[in-house]
């Protein structure tokens, strides 16, 4: 199967490497943060590999658009490997208790909720990321990387930084779900209007 907006490009590229390495780096991330949460060293190793994980995800999207890369194979794990990275650091943080379980579930709720509504809806057409989307990625990155350097063990005034960047963060994820289902909406009903005048034209 063919993605819509997919070229017949080679599957073995830089991009797709680099969601490879995303997602290789999930574990190893997971492992340094879970097994050695009470030691700052760790914690600042472990953020970094976060950060230099994360910064694939940008890397590779960039890389695909500007140079022909777009392939199924990237269409298909990097917004897999995006959550899977971002999706553990919530998940860890809350086994930890350094994060409400009920934040972390209603996110991941969210976040692969709608990765799967994608998927589905690409007989209708592509639901692209649009700036919402952006921006609530870009404060979930910020909001992880302040909780991942250990927040409570920080000055007072980054704990704030890191409260109010999760809450804007938190609210950003739900809103732009709610945006992506109106889209998705759309998008099904032009399909099925444009089905309708198709055979009205016979």
């Amino acid at each position: 199967m063919r993605l819509p907006g997919t070229n017949t490009t080679s599957e073995w590229n830089l991009p797709n490497f680099l969601t490879a390495v995303r997602m290789v780096a999930v574990p190893i991330f997971a492992w340094m943060l879970l097994a050695h949460p009470h030691d700052m060293g760790w914690r600042v190793a472990t953020t970094v590999v976060f950060i230099l994980a994360s910064l694939t995800d940008m890397a590779d999207g960039k890389i695909a658009r500007k140079y022909g890369l777009v392939t199924n194979f990237g269409k298909l794990w990097d917004p897999i490997a995006d959550k899977a990275l971002t999706g553990m650091a919530f998940v860890a943080l809350s086994i930890l208790g350094e994060l409400q379980w009920w934040v972390t579930i209603i996110i991941l709720v969210r976040e692969w909720g709608i990765t799967l509504l994608r998927f589905a809806i690409l007989k209708y057409g592509v639901m692209a990321a649009n700036r919402g989307g952006k921006a609530k990625t870009l404060m979930q990155s910020v909001a992880l990387v302040l909780y991942l350097l250990w927040l409570p063990h920080l000055p007072p005034v980054v704990q704030w930084a890191g409260w109010i960047a999760m809450a804007i963060a938190f609210a950003l994820t739900v809103l732009t779900g709610l945006d992506y289902l109106r889209e998705a909406w759309k998008l099904r009903r032009a399909a099925h209007q444009r089905c309708s005048e198709g055979r009205g034209d016979r």
